[in-house]
């Protein structure tokens, strides 16, 4: 996996990009990736997903449930952007308990030879206390572990439907 170029955050935030490459099917990874009220499906961080509104379209609400272990319990997001022409996702932190201020996440899902390319990008407000480095470190390794675990979870599946 690799990390792209970072974004061009604002004063007090920091950006990053990670490119994960997937062996399986372009289609097969974006059905998975794009179903905004079922996460846990890939995100091991996840415990439980409660749509609060909408039905996991433009503008619904989802409230998920964090693993222990991680600063917080529940995050509330918005979807902003679901477009499945161009394989792109765009939702933002609106609420909970965890730490993460103004965080909006892009997520792009390209077709690379017999395989899929994901790039997830990022900007967020640096915490309290915390640096750029601190803060992207920690954001890194959650979508990292995501990254991986889609990539896990629809290889599988791949190997499964063949």
């Amino acid at each position: 996996m690799a990390i792209a170029p970072s974004l061009d955050p604002k004063p007090n935030q920091c950006s990053s990009t990670l490119v994960q490459n997937i062996d399986a099917p372009t289609e097969l990874v974006w059905s998975i990736l794009r179903r905004f009220d079922r996460p846990e499906a890939y995100k091991k961080i996840v415990r439980k997903c409660t749509m609060l509104a909408g039905s996991g379209g433009v503008g619904s609400v989802r409230e998920v449930a964090l693993v222990s272990g991680l600063p917080g319990k529940v995050g509330r997001e918005r979807l902003d952007r679901l477009d499945d022409d161009m394989r792109v996702m765009v939702y933002t932190i609106i609420g909970g308990d965890q730490r993460l201020e103004n965080y909006q996440s892009t997520t792009t899902v390209h077709e690379d030879g017999g395989g899929t390319v994901v790039e997830e990008s990022y900007v967020v407000d640096v915490p309290e206390g915390n640096n750029e480095e601190e803060t992207r470190v920690f954001v890194n390794t959650v979508l990292r572990c995501n990254l991986r675990s889609l990539a896990s979870v629809t290889e599988n599946l791949a190997k499964c439907n063949n």
